[in-house]
């Protein structure tokens, strides 16, 4: 399964709903997995695409909402849909809560199953993009002096040069240097870009001196 774009993984104890719904799955055109527990799917190599995994709440050892919360702590993309044999309010709240896609009760509609596992791997792509984009802005930034990265932020507050200059105590033509600089480095031709880089990198504006 190395080589497919997108995969789903079926995480059940019940050997007869792992073997149908890969069948499933794989006749709709999903690359498919089964695991017969949580700590099996864990043990798997991480998967670098769009995934979505297919959940029994109940399970002996980790349970499906402890695996949800694994996935949460280690920083995982993995997209969630549940799915159970009780229909378990409560239960159903908090794994929505969590971030899960749907929460099915067995048994449930195989094209409703087909749905919400292609909602969730267009969220996981969505996810995997900004990810990507958040990755690459911060290696721009990343190339930054510490001045350089000081006047960023202070570009990016909207602060004109000679503003920036007195916040930090030099000259207005220093920090011309610099903001030249930066913006080369980031590669941008405007403010606008500067703008959306930190966005994307999740770096916020100095704090205004005002």
């Amino acid at each position: 399964m190395s080589g497919a774009r997108e995969l789903v993984c079926v995480v059940d104890d019940d050997q007869s709903v792992r073997r149908s719904l890969r069948r499933l799955f794989k006749s709709a055109g999903y690359a498919a997995e089964t695991f017969a527990s949580a700590e099996d799917y864990l043990a798997r190599e991480i998967f670098e695409g769009p995934a979505c995994l297919v959940l029994d709440v109940r399970m002996p050892g980790l349970n499906g909402l402890e695996l949800q919360k694994t996935l949460e702590s280690r920083g995982a993309c993995e997209q969630i849909v549940f799915i159970t044999g009780h229909n378990d309010v409560p239960t159903a709240t908090r794994a929505m809560k969590s971030g899960a896609i749907d929460f099915l009760t067995k048994p449930f509609d195989d094209v409703e199953l087909i749905e919400a596992v292609k909602r969730a791997l267009e969220r996981g792509q969505e996810q995997l993009r900004k990810r990507r984009g958040r990755r690459e802005a911060r290696g721009l930034i990343d190339k930054l002096t510490p001045r350089e990265f000081d006047v960023f932020r202070f570009v990016i507050l909207g602060l004109l040069n000679k503003q920036i200059a007195a916040e930090l105590h030099t000259a207005e033509k220093t920090i011309k240097v610099h903001r030249g600089r930066g913006m080369q480095k980031l590669r941008v031709p405007s403010v606008p870009d500067l703008v959306r880089i930190s966005q994307r990198a999740g770096v916020p504006p100095a704090r205004n001196p005002a």
